[in-house]
């Protein structure tokens, strides 16, 4: 009896397995870069700070002070001015001052540069004011 090897069969086998090696390590690769960008990304330091001023008609109101989602300070402001050192922890800072008592937002969006910001309060709202 004559045994004939089957060539076009284990062929066709053996790119199936190499084929479906190709897979794996393209697969163990993608998910090893997503992996370290994430850690990148979660190891980012800002070195820029913010110096923020409440200059004027803060005083003896019920004031709350937040930067992004992190509230700064939150009480009755004894003293004008106020000042506040902050340090950038996130790629976009914006700052919000809410008067308690009429529940009034005042939006500010924080340059990606630090810097120091003044502000005031006209009449019941709460202005930016520049540097002299």
């Amino acid at each position: 009896m004559v045994h004939r090897l089957n060539t076009n069969k284990q062929f066709m086998i053996g790119n199936g397995i190499l084929a479906f090696a190709v897979i794996a390590v393209v697969v163990i690769f993608t998910y090893m870069s997503m992996r370290t960008s994430q850690q990148k990304a979660d190891e980012r330091h800002f070195i820029e700070s913010y110096t923020l001023t409440l200059a004027e008609g803060f005083e003896g109101r019920a004031t709350s002070v937040y930067a992004n989602d992190s509230l700064l300070i939150d009480s009755v402001l004894t003293a004008d001015p106020l000042t506040l050192q902050l340090g950038r922890f996130a790629e976009h800072m914006a700052l919000l001052i809410v008067d308690n008592a009429t529940e009034r937002i005042a939006f500010f969006e924080l340059d990606e540069a630090g810097g120091e910001y003044r502000f005031a309060r006209q009449g019941e709202e709460v202005v930016q004011v520049s540097e002299k």
